[in-house]
This record gives C-alpha cells, sequence and structure tokens, in this order.
C-alpha cells in the first residue's frame, strides 16, 4: 500500500505541455531532499494542447505524481481548489506550473512550517521578464485589496504558498465560487508569515492572465471580500444629491438677481441629465455585480467536474465529494 506522503505540491494546469517536465524534474530534485514522502497532483484545467498526455506520461513513470483532469476549463483558482480538495499531505504547497514560482523556495516554506506556523506565503520582492503596466497594475491591485478589505491580505503575494493540513480542511468549508484563494486563506487566520523571492519568467509558453482575466479577477477579489464598491455607491449618491442641493440654490440666485441669461439653452440640461444618467448606470452595475455573484452562488452547482483522477487509489475528497465528481478512473 501507498505510504500516505507528508507533502502535497499543487500545480493547475493550463497549456502546460511544454513546461510540465521541466517542473516535474526540479520539484523532483527539491523535494527528495526532504527525505519525506510526497506527492505532486497536477489539474488539467481543460488545456486543448498535449498537457493531459504529458501528465500522464509523468504519472506512468512516476507514481508520486497524481493527475485530476477536467471536464472543461473551469478557471486557475477553481484548479487550485480541486488539488487541495484531492491533495493528501500534511502541508499541502500551491505552485504554478509555468515555473514563474521557484520550486526551491519551497523547502524555506518547509522548515517556517516546521517551526510552528500554518500558512507560509511567499512576497514577491522582483518580478523578472514582465512589463512596467503589468508590475503597475499588479501593485495598485494588491494596495487597492489590502486598503479596502476587512482581511489583511499581504501586499505583493500571490497563491505560491505552503498550508498546514488544518488551514486546508478549513479552505474547503469555503464553498463559494468566485474564489480569491489568497484572501480566503488570510481570511482563515493561523500563524502566518512570509519568505521573500524573485518571481522568475515563464520557462515556456505564454501568459494565461491577460488584462481581461486580470480585471475579472480583481473583480473576483474586490466583492468577495469588501463592501467599498456598495459603499462608494451610497456615498456618491449622497455627494451628488449634496452638489444637486447647491446647484438649485445657485440657479435661484442667479434667476433672482443675475437674469436668466446664463441659463439659455439646453446644453446645461443636456449635460447634466448625461452624468446623472452615467452615475445610475455605475451605480447599477455595482449592484448587478453583487447580484450576478449570488444568483451564482444560489443556484448550487458543483465547483467542477472530473474526467478522471489518477492515482488516488479510488479516494475521493472527503468534503462533498458527490458535488465534485463526475467519474473516477484509477490506476
Amino acid at each position: 500500500m501507498e505510504q500516505r506522503p507528508r507533502y502535497s505540491i499543487v500545480a493547475p494546469c493550463f497549456n502546460e505541455e511544454a513546461g510540465l517536465p521541466e517542473l516535474y524534474r526540479r520539484v523532483c530534485e527539491v523535494m527528495d531532499q526532504t527525505d519525506e514522502p510526497w506527492e505532486l497532483v497536477l489539474v488539467d484545467d481543460g488545456s486543448h494542447d498535449r498537457t493531459a498526455l504529458v501528465m500522464r506520461e509523468l504519472r506512468e513513470q512516476d507514481p508520486r505524481v497524481k493527475v485530476i483532469n477536467f471536464t472543461r476549463n473551469f478557471g486557475h483558482q477553481i484548479a487550485v481548489t480541486a488539488g487541495l480538495d484531492y491533495g493528501r499531505g500534511d502541508a499541502v504547497v500551491i505552485i504554478d506550473a509555468d515555473l514563474q514560482d521557484p520550486p526551491e523556495v519551497i523547502l524555506q516554506m518547509i522548515e517556517l512550517w516546521k517551526q510552528g506556523y500554518e500558512v507560509v506565503y511567499a512576497v514577491r520582492k522582483a518580478r523578472k521578464g514582465e512589463s512596467w503596466f503589468k508590475e503597475f497594475t499588479a501593485k495598485l491591485f494588491y494596495r487597492i485589496i489590502y486598503r479596502i478589505t476587512d482581511v489583511d491580505i499581504p501586499l505583493d503575494t500571490g497563491d505560491f504558498r505552503l498550508m498546514d493540513r488544518k488551514v486546508v480542511e478549513a479552505m474547503k468549508l469555503m464553498k463559494e465560487r468566485h474564489r480569491f484563494i489568497r484572501g480566503m486563506t488570510s481570511w482563515v487566520g493561523y500563524r502566518q508569515t512570509g519568505v521573500e523571492y524573485v518571481r522568475e519568467e515563464r520557462f515556456a509558453g505564454e501568459t494565461h492572465y491577460p488584462f481581461r482575466k486580470m480585471l475579472k479577477f480583481a473583480m473576483d477579489a474586490i466583492t468577495g471580500f469588501s463592501y467599498a464598491p456598495l459603499q462608494f455607491a451610497t456615498w456618491l449618491g449622497f455627494a451628488i444629491a449634496g452638489l444637486s442641493a447647491v446647484g438649485a440654490l445657485l440657479v435661484i440666485y442667479a434667476r433672482l438677481f443675475m437674469g436668466s441669461a446664463p441659463f439659455y439653452g439646453q446644453a446645461t440640461t443636456l449635460v447634466t441629465v448625461l452624468f446623472l444618467g452615467g452615475v445610475q448606470l455605475i451605480t447599477l452595475g455595482t449592484i448587478g455585480e453583487y447580484l450576478g455573484r449570488i444568483y451564482d452562488e444560489v443556484k448550487g452547482r458543483p465547483l467542477y467536474l472530473v474526467r478522471d483522477a489518477l492515482g488516488f487509489d479510488g479516494t475521493q475528497p472527503e468534503s462533498e465529494p458527490e458535488l465534485h465528481h463526475e467519474s473516477v478512473a484509477v490506476k
């Protein structure tokens, strides 16, 4: 019978066929230094290339590699969630498959975990190979999130982190669909600390987070952990109402003492109507974002469906497995 792993390394994959062999090699090189049992959980998030085939080949040559294949693309954060559901280690490490997160940092995380920390997150002190726009927007995003949320989310941290088993079990209790893993990890609490590292360039392929996906990710983070947009809409309404009252008094004064000449024509009325209409649409859009997320939650659909899962000896995630499985193939 296979020995229960001490560590689970979870790597979500989407069109990563070129980098997977190198990821496997470097993870093996690092984790073999621990002299403890470990597993590498690869989650194929509906890739269009040979990612699933390469994962299967790695599984065939090393039983420590475990494979989860989704029925379609469910998104990076959901793929991470599946890895947490299936990973069996006492400590679980989330790492990107593109090798921008260097596996060598895992050893530092393990050392801090053994000292009693239950979450060890990686802090990016530098980012290689990224444009000034990407760096600027990333820094802006983290600082906005830090300011407007009630949860203390560390600055410049991604999903690259180690979590103790008790933290993983707490994360499994959180069923929201629009997930922000780093925020959820901060929300559960426990003893947390960080290690600094330099984020490398992608080993192969191209980024799977263009501006459109980054914007959606930011919206999920903000709406999932803050009411600030709704509060902003409220304060904006009060501000405009106050300005309108002041404007009404100015109009009365102008008509009584200055004549109506400054207000001839429809330009002023048109600009005012367009401005107020724009504010109303922005406010309705903000409310709609929250309502849309509520609608997604109440439908109660599973977070993901698995086409097959290789290497888990017939075991299924303990947290509501019927919601997460279509079929399981055991190898």
